[in-house]
């Protein structure tokens, strides 16, 4: 062989004057993809950061509902064991 690459030599009938621009083409349309990919990536991460600290500082609705519902909870059951003990000491 005179220095060609084993691509080249398995490939025999293809010219190399058109392998080169080929291999070229379909490298950079792959590439192209996947740099396009990371700059999307890229440009998205502050808005996914943002997007994650209102999230965390914020309370939704349905949170607030449940909290509020936890605390109506919490109240009824110290008022229900209140109200026991104090009919406990007043029937002594």
């Amino acid at each position: 062989m005179r220095g060609d690459c084993w691509l080249m030599s398995t490939v025999a009938p293809f010219p190399r004057s058109i392998a080169a621009p080929l291999l070229l083409g379909v490298a950079t349309l792959t590439l192209s993809g996947c740099i396009a990919r990371t700059a999307g990536k890229i440009i998205a991460a502050p808005v996914n950061v943002a997007s994650a600290a209102v999230d965390k500082a914020t309370t939704s609705q349905s949170e607030a509902d449940q909290n509020r519902g936890r605390e109506i909870r919490k109240r009824e059951e110290k008022l229900g064991k209140l109200e026991r003990e104090y009919r406990k000491e007043r029937e002594k």
